[in-house]
């Protein structure tokens, strides 16, 4: 078994041990943690690799201060290459680093809502913009060039390929006066780009509604062309290691298909190379999905979904065995499928090695409630894994050397870098000396739902002595819903915030259910696309009362004493509990939850109208918590952010003006100009000090009545 033998100190070189993990069994004197250092815990993302030099580079996010970090090996010790100061709400992401390592590029703000307004959360008067900005990891410090996203560097870091405005344009790095120069404007919403690998042409995707191209751009006379150009959403394309070749991914156009109905098949997508050297663009299809199980492309979290190795192998997921797995073809089309990774578990990140021979990504094969990562040559001869043991670990990035660097965290420590190194050692790129100590080690725990489905959850409990009555409890419910929270600090930072609050509960003596109802990711495509989840009939809320009833049964808990709370789906999830199960749910804490599924479908496809789909709409409703709130009995605290772009903050307005009506006791928070997923660190800490203590007056304190309210309300 490898060990994490060392941790090393950004800039301190200091070795310290690793955290021991706290026992459960033994009754301790409470020790509520400190939720501001717990949240307030740098939180690393975003992490990529130079392809020819042994360099890494991360966003980390210090209570809401973002910065760029760099390591370069053989010490791969972190250091920041940005100096933004404050809790700003400017969010840094779309790194990119120049194949040498000598220049990092990045976007610092948000993304346009469809008013194109940048997100403002501190609502400066001076507006908010979008732009790229690079840094001379030579030293030279962190420039803003341009307003744009999506930036592409050249292999030296000279030229920066960006987007703007639905513009493809390059502008010279080095230059302060050099002006953008623009290649490509026309139809389409541009996005995907890559250059060859001799940089002479640029693939990218241009994305035009209910259809979308594959556009090459030969860079030295300015001649553009779509290969292979159908009716279907083409994307995703990567260039042959020779760069004669480019493959893409061809997803046919499903016309009624909306959100958050389950979708179990579709007509297969499929694998098609073309020949940019051929002037006839000859085309040919390398892999083509079965009917049924795995028709439906579901994708793995990287910045492309196909990889093409030297041995003229295309690697890519698929869940054809109703996982998502890996598998491999020739580029060719003349040989078998391959498995690289297959089975009753789910791949997630996934990375290529310097060289293109092998994968690097993680899954939850073997520990399903957590992931570690696994190497897989291309071929399929060679899979295994490389991070054994009880943590969590994510977002690989192989090296130049032959090391990999990656993310990771486990039931006790929060994310941070770390390297394996090629001799394999255990190196932590960037990490603090004072790690949380007095955490609580979840257990894994797994329950049947009313229909006898089972539903895993992870399990906080208190380590302070147990009350006669027992713990007051609270489930937490988390977003998406294609998520996985799992059994330590999260890969995303919305979760890697509410796992800490759910520890902090722990740490003030409520037992704390995280629950991983159906139509979440982890449990394969069948547990996914439940049968009739979300707007087809909101079976998933049979989870959330089989977990209520698993809690009540516990002997250290007190049943007439449990609380429930969650974000986005997880409110929704939040509101149908107390709308349906009051006597069980004495309090609920609704995050920007779903009320009413007919507007949030209309928010993520502007052209459904209710009125001319009366089926789909009245199921939509009768699947909404707005059709329960007869039963609505409990208080709740509704937390919201008004420029929220996911769930309208409407959906808020409009439960507390109905349940005000019927007499339930509501409470609100509200942040202005914040958006879905809170950018500020002060709304996070201000939404969860307000939470516990509503929960500590409703649940924990003597203002819990007999009947679910305040003074039994």
């Amino acid at each position: 078994m490898i060990r994490r033998t060392a941790i090393l100190v950004a800039g301190l070189g200091l070795a310290v041990p690793a955290p021991a993990a706290p026992t459960l069994a033994a009754a301790v004197q409470r020790q509520e943690l400190d939720l501001d250092a717990l949240v307030g815990w740098p939180f690393p993302s975003g992490l990529v690799a130079a392809a020819s030099a042994p360099v890494v580079a991360w966003v980390r996010n210090e209570r809401g201060e973002r910065n760029v970090w760099v390591a370069r090996g053989p010490e791969w010790s972190g250091r920041a290459v940005t100096e933004f100061s404050g809790d700003d709400g400017q969010e840094i992401g779309g790194l990119a680093v120049s194949a040498n390592g000598r220049v990092v590029a990045f976007v610092r703000g948000g993304a346009p809502n469809r008013a194109g307004e940048i997100p403002n959360p501190t609502s400066d008067p001076r507006g908010a913009r979008r732009e790229v900005w690079t840094a001379d990891l030579g030293g030279g410090g962190a420039a803003r060039l341009v307003q744009g996203h999506s930036p592409l560097l050249t292999a030296d870091g000279s030229q920066l390929y960006y987007i703007h405005d639905d513009v493809i344009l390059r502008r010279a790095v080095g230059d302060p006066d050099a002006e953008p120069e623009e290649l490509v404007t026309g139809r389409g919403s541009p996005g995907e780009m890559i250059l060859s690998p001799d940089e002479t042409r640029l693939a990218w995707t241009s994305r035009r509604g209910d259809h979308a191209f594959v556009g090459v751009l030969e860079l030295r006379d300015r001649s553009l062309r779509y290969l292979d150009p159908s009716v279907d959403r083409d994307g995703s394309p990567v260039w042959s290691p020779d760069g004669r070749e480019v493959a893409f991914m061809r997803i046919p156009n499903r016309k009624d298909q909306l959100p958050f109905f389950a979708v179990r098949e579709s007509t297969p997508w499929s694998i098609r190379v073309v020949s940019v050297e051929d002037g006839d663009g000859a085309a040919r299809t390398v892999f083509a999905a079965s009917p049924g199980a795995g028709s439906v492309f579901n994708a793995v979290s990287a910045g492309r979904q196909l990889f093409w190795g030297r041995g003229g192998r295309i690697a890519f997921p698929w869940e054809g065995a109703g996982f998502r797995n890996l598998y491999s073809v020739a580029a060719d089309g003349g040989s078998e499928l391959r498995p690289i990774a297959v089975g009753d578990f789910e791949v997630q990140y996934v990375a290529q090695v310097a060289g293109g021979d092998a994968l690097i990504f993680s899954s939850n094969q073997g520990d399903t409630d957590r992931q570690h990562l696994w190497r897989g040559a291309m071929d399929g001869s060679d899979t295994r894994q490389i991070t054994p043991g009880d943590g969590i670990e994510w977002q690989p990035a192989p090296t130049a050397d032959g090391s990999v660097a990656f993310l990771a965290s486990s039931g006790t420590a929060p994310a941070h870098a770390e390297v394996l190194l090629a001799e394999r050692q255990w190196l932590v790129a960037e990490q603090q000396a004072d790690l949380p100590t007095g955490l609580a080690e979840p257990r894994q725990v797994v329950f049947t739902a009313p229909d006898g489905t089972p539903i895993h959850g992870q399990l906080f409990l208190p380590q302070d002595a147990l009350p006669a009555e027992g713990w007051p409890a609270a489930l937490f419910l988390h977003g998406g819903s294609r998520r996985q929270m799992l059994l330590g600090f999260h890969h995303l930072g919305y979760y890697h915030n509410a796992y800490s609050f759910n520890q902090y509960l722990a740490s003030k003596g409520y037992a704390v259910l995280s629950v991983n109802y159906r139509s979440g990711t982890g449990y394969g495509m069948a547990f996914r696309e439940a049968e009739n989840y979300g707007a087809g009939g909101a079976s998933e809320v049979q989870d959330v009362l089989g977990a209520g009833v698993y809690m009540a049964g516990r002997d250290d808990v007190d049943a007439t004493r449990i609380g429930l709370w969650g974000g986005s789906y997880g409110g929704y999830l939040t509101a149908h509990g107390l709308a349906q199960a009051s006597r069980l749910f004495r309090a609920g804490v609704d995050v920007h939850g779903v009320h009413d599924w007919n507007p949030v479908i209309r928010n993520f496809v502007p052209s459904y109208d209710p009125a001319a789909r009366p089926e789909v709409a009245r199921s939509a409703f009768e699947s909404s918590p707005m059709a329960f709130l007869d039963g609505w009995r409990s208080p709740v605290l509704l937390i919201h952010g008004d420029d929220d772009r996911n769930v309208p903050f409407s959906e808020s307005v409009e439960l507390a003006e109905s349940l005000r009506s019927r007499g339930v006791h509501v409470e609100q928070l509200v942040f202005p100009d914040e958006v879905h997923g809170f950018l500020l660190h002060r709304n996070w800490m201000a939404a969860f000090r307000a939470a516990a203590e509503f929960f500590d007056r409703l649940l924990a304190g003597a203002g819990a009545g007999a009947d679910g309210g305040p003074n039994g309300h």
